[in-house]
C-alpha cells in the first residue's frame, strides 16, 4: 500500500525482478498476515533502514501499533522523513484530494498492502534517518528544513494513526489536537457524503470523525460526541463503528435514530448494496415503534439474503420479542444464538435478563455467570452476568458491588447502570435510586428508561411534580412504551382525573396489543383500568375488566377483591360476598377486605340468613372472624421483610 500516492514511483519496477527489498516487504506482509508480528517488525525495520522512505516507516508503525506498542509507534510517525511531493495529484482516494496541511494527500487502507521496490538492493546513498530531539525537528540542519517533513504532516492515513496511538495512551488533549476538534474537510469540494469512495473501501475522513466521537466522549462532551458519530455514519454508512456507538450507546431518541438511518445516502455510497445495508442497520433499531416495518425487515433479510442463522439477524428477532415481554420465546432464540457464537455482545444482555425473568432459569443463570468470569474474567458482561444473579437472589449489596465493577470496566454499559440504580430501588433506598438513575440518564441520552424509572421513584416518595417532570420528559423521548403510558395514567389518577388516566390506560393496552406482549405483564393495568371506571361510577366496564384480570390470573387478589366491591355497588351481595372469601383464602390477613366482607355481610343479614352465603351460619362466621382479627394484628406487630422473590417491574437488558 501506498499511503503517499506515489504512484509513477511505484510503476518504474512494475516489470522488473524483485530485489531483496521487494522480497523483505513480501515477508512483512505474510508476517502481518499470519500474525507474526515480531517477524514483521524484524524486517520492516531492516527496510526502513535501507530506504528511509515512508511508506515503509508507515508499516512499520501499523506493525507496533498491532502489538500495543503505542508510543513507539506515535514517535516513528512523528519523526522527520524526506519530504514526497505526490506526483498524482489529480487522483484523490477515499474522497479527499488534500490531507491535514496543504501538500498532503490521503491514502487509501484498502490497496495492496505488500508493496512493491523502488530499487533491487539497498541504496546506501539515501538519506539517513534524521535525528528528533524533543522539539521536533530542532537538531535538522537547517539546510534541510525545507526538504523533511513528518509522517502525519504528509499522509492523513499516518496522522489517524497517530491519534490512534495517543487514544490508546490515554492522551486525549494530544490526539483532540492531532485530528483537530472539527472534521477539516467538512467544506472540502471532495467531501460529503454524496461523494463516493474511489476504491470502494471506508473512507479515512469517517473514521477519523469516528475517532473524534471516542475522543469526546472521554472528555465528557456527549452532544460533540453524537454530532461527530452521525458525520462519520453520513459520510461513509460502512462505517458501523459509528452506527453503533449511535444506536447501542443510545445517543439518541428512537424517533431519531429511525429518521436518521433511514434518511442516510446509502444509493449514492454503495449502490450495489444499499438495500442491504439500509435492511441491516433497520433491524438493529430499537423495536418501540415501526413493528410492521422491522418485520418485513427481517423477513427481507432471511428470504432475500439467506441469514436465517446470522447471529445479528436472531439477535433483532430477540430484542422485538423482549420489547413485547415474551420472556420465554426471546430467551429460545438467545439460546440459539449462543449455540452459534459463544458471545455475541449485543444478545448476553438480553439472554441475561431472560434468565432474570424465568425463576426456573436462576439454577442456569448462576452456571453461566460462572462460566463467563472462568472464559472471560476482561469481559464487563461476565461480571455483569454475576450481579444480575445476585440481584434475582436479593442480595442487592453483592449485586451492587458487580454493577459498579461492571461500569468501571466499560462506562457505555447501559445496563449496568440501569441494574446498579434498581438494587436501591428494590431495596427501598428510594432516594439513592433517584441519584442513580439519574446519571443514567445524563449518560443515555437517547434513552427514556432512566426518565422512567426517575418517575417511577419520585411517585413511590409522593413528589408528584418531579415525577411529572420526569415522566413527560420520558414521553417527549418515547411516545410508544405502553409502561411509560401506564405510569402517566397512574399520575394522573393521582391527581383525581379518573376520565384522563382511564384513556392513559386503555392505550397502554392498546400498544400493548400492537405488539403482541404477553398479557400476564399488563394485569395492572387492566386492574388500574378498572379502578377508573369505578370511580367514575361506570361498574359494568369496571367489572369487565376486573374480570379479564381473573381470565389471565384466576387467583389475583386485588382483582378478586375488587370486583367484589363492585358486586357490592352493584347491590349484588352474595356475589360480592363469594368474591370476599375468594381474595381472603388468597390474602388472609388482608384488613380492608376483612371489612369490606363485614360490611356485606351485615347489609346481608338484613335480608336474609347468614346460613346460605357461610357453612355454619352466624356463630362460624363470627368465630372466623375474631381468628382473622388477630393474625392480622399479629402481623402488624411483626417487622416487615422485603421477599427476596418480589416481582418487580424491571428492565435490566
Amino acid at each position: 500500500m501506498d499511503v503517499f500516492q506515489d504512484a509513477e514511483m511505484e510503476s518504474d519496477n512494475d516489470d522488473g525482478e524483485w530485489g531483496m527489498i521487494d522480497r523483505m516487504r513480501l515477508w512483512r506482509h505474510d508476517a502481518l498476515m499470519q500474525h507474526l508480528y515480531e517477524t514483521a517488525a524484524f524486517w520492516g525495520d531492516k527496510i526502513l533502514s535501507w530506504t528511509n522512505d515512508p511508506n515503509d516507516a508507515f508499516w512499520l508503525a501499523q506493525t507496533y501499533f498491532m502489538t500495543h506498542q503505542y508510543a513507539r509507534a506515535e514517535r516513528l510517525l512523528t519523526r522527520p522523513f524526506p519530504a514526497m511531493t505526490p506526483k498524482v495529484q489529480n487522483a484523490p482516494l477515499n474522497g479527499l484530494e488534500h490531507g491535514v496541511v496543504d501538500d498532503t494527500t490521503m491514502g487509501s487502507l484498502t490497496a495492496d498492502a505488500k508493496g512493491k521496490g523502488k530499487e533491487g538492493h539497498p541504496d546506501t546513498s539515501i538519506m539517513p534517518q534524521l535525528p528528533m530531539g524533543d522539539a521536533g525537528m530542532m537538531q535538522i540542519p537547517e539546510e534541510l528544513q525545507d526538504s523533511v517533513s513528518r509522517l502525519v504532516d504528509m499522509s492523513v492515513a499516518c496522522r489517524y494513526l497517530a491519534a490512534q496511538c495517543q487514544v490508546r495512551q490515554g492522551n486525549w488533549t494530544d490526539a483532540t489536537e492531532m485530528l483537530g476538534e472539527a472534521n477539516p474537510f467538512r467544506h472540502s469540494a471532495r467531501s460529503g457524503p454524496a461523494v463516493p469512495n474511489i476504491d470502494g473501501g471506508i473512507k479515512v475522513e469517517a473514521s477519523m470523525c469516528h475517532l473524534r466521537g471516542i475522543l469526546m466522549l472521554k472528555l465528557n462532551r456527549g452532544d460533540q460526541a453524537k454530532f461527530c458519530f452521525m458525520e462519520a455514519l453520513t459520510l461513509d454508512v460502512k462505517c458501523y463503528d459509528a452506527f453503533d456507538q449511535l444506536v447501542n450507546g443510545e445517543m439518541m431518541t428512537p424517533d431519531e435514530e429511525w429518521e436518521f438511518v433511514q434518511g442516510l445516502a446509502y444509493r449514492e455510497q454503495t449502490q450495489e448494496d444499499a438495500d442491504f445495508v439500509q435492511l441491516i442497520y433497520t433491524s438493529q433499531l430499537r423495536k418501540y415503534k415501526h413493528a410492521e416495518e422491522h418485520a418485513l425487515t427481517r423477513r427481507r433479510l432471511v428470504e432475500e439474503f439467506g441469514l436465517s442463522d446470522n447471529p445479528d439477524v436472531l439477535f433483532s428477532f430477540a430484542d422485538a420479542l423482549y420489547a413485547q415481554f415474551r420472556w420465554a420465546d426471546c430467551y429460545a432464540i438467545t439460546t440459539r444464538i449462543l449455540g452459534l457464537v459463544s458471545i455475541h455482545d449485543s444478545t448476553m444482555p438480553l439472554h441475561i435478563a431472560c434468565m432474570y425473568h424465568l425463576n426456573h432459569l436462576h439454577s442456569k443463570l448462576f452456571i453461566l455467570a460462572h462460566e463467563l468470569v472462568e472464559r472471560e474474567p476482561e469481559n464487563p458482561i461476565s461480571w455483569y452476568a454475576v450481579g444480575v444473579w445476585y440481584l434475582a437472589s436479593g442480595k442487592w449489596p453483592q449485586a451492587r458491588q458487580y454493577f459498579s465493577k461492571t461500569s468501571l470496566m466499560d462506562p457505555r454499559f447501559g445496563p449496568a447502570w440501569i441494574a446498579f440504580a434498581h438494587t436501591f430501588a428494590m431495596e427501598g433506598e428510594h432516594d439513592h435510586a433517584v441519584t442513580a438513575y439519574s446519571t443514567c440518564a445524563r449518560m443515555f441520552t437517547g434513552s427514556h428508561l432512566p426518565l422512567l424509572f426517575v418517575g417511577m421513584e419520585q411517585i413511590m416518595l409522593s413528589n408528584h411534580l418531579l415525577a411529572d417532570e420526569a415522566l413527560n420528559a420520558a414521553y417527549a423521548a418515547c411516545d410508544g412504551d405502553p409502561l411509560l403510558i401506564n405510569e402517566l395514567g397512574v399520575m394522573a389518577f393521582t391527581r383525581g382525573d379518573y376520565q384522563r388516566a382511564a384513556d392513559l390506560f386503555k392505550r397502554s393496552l392498546e400498544l400493548a396489543q400492537v405488539t403482541q406482549s404477553s398479557q400476564t405483564s399488563w394485569t395492572t393495568t387492566y386492574l388500574n383500568l378498572g379502578t377508573c371506571y369505578r370511580k367514575l361510577n361506570n361498574y359494568e366496564m369496571a367489572k369487565t375488566n376486573y374480570q379479564h384480570v381473573l381470565e389471565i390470573e384466576p387467583q389475583h387478589p386485588q382483582g378478586l377483591g375488587y370486583l367484589g366491591m363492585v358486586y357490592h355497588h352493584l347491590g349484588e351481595i352474595d356475589k360480592a360476598i363469594i368474591k370476599y372469601h375468594e381474595a381472603l383464602s388468597i390474602d388472609p390477613i388482608n384488613g380492608h377486605l376483612i371489612e369490606l366482607l363485614n360490611l356485606a355481610l351485615e347489609s346481608d343479614l338484613c335480608c336474609g340468613s347468614l346460613e346460605k352465603v357461610y357453612p355454619g351460619g352466624e356463630e362460624a362466621f363470627r368465630a372466623m372472624m375474631i381468628s382473622l382479627k388477630t393474625k392480622v394484628l399479629d402481623a402488624s406487630k411483626k417487622p416487615k421483610v422485603d421477599k427476596p422473590g418480589a416481582d418487580v417491574a424491571m428492565s435490566v437488558g
